[in-house]
């Protein structure tokens, strides 16, 4: 069986008793970085093997990771923060598993972009979650198709990068379309701002830009489209 196991975002309550007991029962743990992860399986107790999955090595350690599954072997996979295979590794090998027959379960757990858009006060019956834009080739194109999106869109966004961000999409969608920016999420310092686009924008000049981000952006009215 192939596991994957959301984990905290911030505050380790919000780990789950099933995820901490199929971490303890796994043969092997896959983190994507195993020093970011230690002091949280260390807080659980959870021992171990525990071997690195990443961007870097996930093309390469496919095949050995299928082939321990197939001798019976329960393979957990977990990310640094949150669920597996969301803006993370994990795609290539569930992927590879349902190929191959494996069995693949992926618990309920943290994700950064459920309670940034529930806590938006935007439209949450219909979304579309867009993760990290291009940082170069594509951007453009990918943010001019959703110019006339009328879901919800939600996107991650590191600091540095922030500000021309909410620029960008000022320029496609409109200075006063609604938007929201949460901040480490479950974490001490967590916060969201709601506002037009250019409020946002506005905020996050003279405001700290420290953790992670999620951008909320209302989508266009379904009469306003052309």
């Amino acid at each position: 069986m192939l596991y994957l196991v959301p984990t905290p975002i911030g505050n380790l309550e919000d780990m789950t008793m099933r995820a901490i007991r199929i971490l303890k029962e796994a043969d092997f743990i896959l983190a994507e970085d195993t020093r970011t992860s230690a002091p949280m399986l260390k807080h659980f107790d959870i021992g171990g093997k525990v071997f690195a999955h990443h961007q870097h090595n996930e093309h390469k350690a496919v095949a050995e990771i299928i082939r321990f599954l197939a001798e019976g072997k329960t393979v957990a996979l977990i990310s640094d923060a949150g669920t597996p295979a969301i803006s993370d590794p994990g795609f290539l090998l569930v992927r590879e598993a349902i190929k191959q027959g494996i069995a693949v379960q992926c618990l309920p757990g943290a994700t950064a972009f459920v309670p940034a858009l529930v806590a938006s006060g935007l439209p949450c019956d219909r979304f579309c979650f867009e993760g990290f834009l291009p940082v170069k080739k594509g951007r453009q194109t990918r943010l001019m198709a959703l110019e006339q999106e009328t879901r919800t869109m939600i996107f991650y966004e590191s600091p540095h990068r922030l500000l021309k961000t909410l620029a960008e999409f000022i320029t496609v969608f409109g200075e006063e379309r609604p938007a929201s920016v949460s901040r480490e999420i479950s974490k001490i310092y967590e916060e969201t701002v709601r506002g037009p686009l250019s409020e946002l924008k506005d905020h996050f000049e003279i405001h700290t830009r420290k953790g992670e981000f999620v951008v909320c952006v209302q989508g266009m009215a379904p009469n306003q489209r052309i």
